[in-house]
């Protein structure tokens, strides 16, 4: 069943999708050559914990980390480690935010030093696709045109676009409906209405789209060993258009 929040509860999603924003300018001040994203994860949970806040997917499924930390090639779910990360690298922190019992959801690429022309391209390109899915998110409008929206710019741009990993209705809990693919055909898909709130997180490869998961059961990887990035908000749904509710 479609989850309709109230304007209250989604007042309430705000103020962890604002903690969340909070934290992941904090993570971009982090983000250097030497660092590991071990430091970062410590340094999220802590973070959080000073703000009266909890990492929702620590212990998810056993998940065992309050960040999803992948590099280079790796697409999500990638593990916190403590190889430091290099000049050149980049690097999407993925996390779940729960303040008082409502969550929010972000992810962000982060680029480690100088990047190179076609990695620095992948990131913003990406964050653009994103945009463009949020423009789409209208009442009135079908889950299928904000995939449309997101498939046709990326491809656009010789980008291609992840299949198997998609966004997501959120609340009280981390999955709920709708799900929101980032490929599709316009006018298909869940009518979206005022009060709706979910995820729009592409993940796009320099690449072609194909992804595996790795023996830990959780890192995805690109097919052919591209590089990788993702973008994600939450959004809640309203009369007067999409209000982002993890806006950086």
């Amino acid at each position: 069943m479609m989850g309709i929040k109230s304007l209250a509860e989604i007042n309430k999603m705000k103020e962890a999708g604002q903690l969340l924003a909070s934290c992941h300018r904090e993570i971009a001040k982090r983000i250097t050559p030497g660092v590991t994203t071990w430091e970062i994860d410590q340094f999220v949970e802590e973070y959080l914990d000073k703000h009266g806040a909890t990492p929702e997917q620590k212990g998810y499924l056993g998940y065992p980390y309050a960040t999803c930390a992948s590099i280079n090639q790796e697409v999500c779910h990638g593990f916190p480690r403590k190889t430091e990360l290099k000049n050149g690298d980049i690097v999407t922190i993925d996390m779940v935010v729960n303040l008082n019992g409502w969550l929010a959801d972000s992810a962000w690429s982060y680029a480690v030093g100088e990047v190179s022309a076609e990695a620095n391209r992948l990131l913003h390109l990406t964050k653009e696709s994103l945009y463009k899915g949020i423009e789409h998110a209208q009442v009135g409008n079908r889950i299928g045109d904000v995939s449309h929206a997101i498939q046709s710019f990326a491809e656009s741009k010789g980008l291609s676009v992840v299949r198997p990993f998609i966004g997501h209705g959120i609340g009280k809990r981390m999955h709920e409906p709708p799900e929101v693919p980032h490929y599709g055909s316009p006018h298909t898909g869940p009518l979206i209405t005022e009060g709706m709130v979910f995820t729009i997180e592409p993940m796009l490869n320099l690449g072609k789209h194909h992804v595996r998961v790795l023996g830990d059961g959780w890192t995805a990887v690109t097919g052919d060993g591209s590089l990788s990035a993702q973008y994600e908000h939450t959004i809640a749904i309203t009369k007067d258009g999409p209000l982002i509710l993890t806006e950086q």
